[in-house]
């Protein structure tokens, strides 16, 4: 059976202990950014999502307001048996540790729900202008400063 290091992103985008809720927002307006993990010398401390920020002050420190529990899975998993689990709870992503709690990658359903990104997939699209998000209205983006 599969397992799902097999399905997993092995470079996700990571967080220090040192990311604030502020940063965090930041990163959490990208619409392929589901969750924030929270790493020290590589082993995985939290996993943040946007309804962990609710009311949190910009300034402080993000990791203690996400989670590990429902939110990781180990590498070793049965693919099918995490894939049934995911599409039941309607979560996409799940951390990936190894059994020493280092993170290992993250596994992302598709939006489709048929099938897991891939570290292709990833790079192909942050390397695409056309799938780059754009504000809806260009002409207000630039009189509000966000476009030349």
């Amino acid at each position: 059976a599969a397992v799902v290091a097999e399905a997993m992103i092995r470079s996700p985008k990571l967080c220090g202990m040192h990311t604030t809720v502020g940063q965090a927002r930041v990163c959490l307006q990208d619409d392929h950014v589901h969750a924030l993990l929270v790493t020290r010398d590589g082993v995985l401390v939290a996993v943040v999502e946007r309804a962990d920020l609710a009311g949190a002050e910009p300034e402080q420190p993000v990791w203690p307001l996400g989670r590990l529990g429902d939110r990781v899975v180990g590498v070793d998993d049965d693919l099918a048996v995490v894939s049934r689990a995911m599409a039941e709870s309607g979560r996409r992503r799940l951390a990936v540790v190894d059994p020493a709690g280092r993170l290992a990658g993250l596994l992302c359903r598709k939006r489709s729900g048929r099938g897991f990104c891939s570290d292709e997939g990833v790079a192909a699209r942050a390397a695409s202008p056309a799938l780059s998000v754009q504000p809806p209205n260009p002409d207000g983006a630039r009189r509000a400063g966000l476009l030349p």
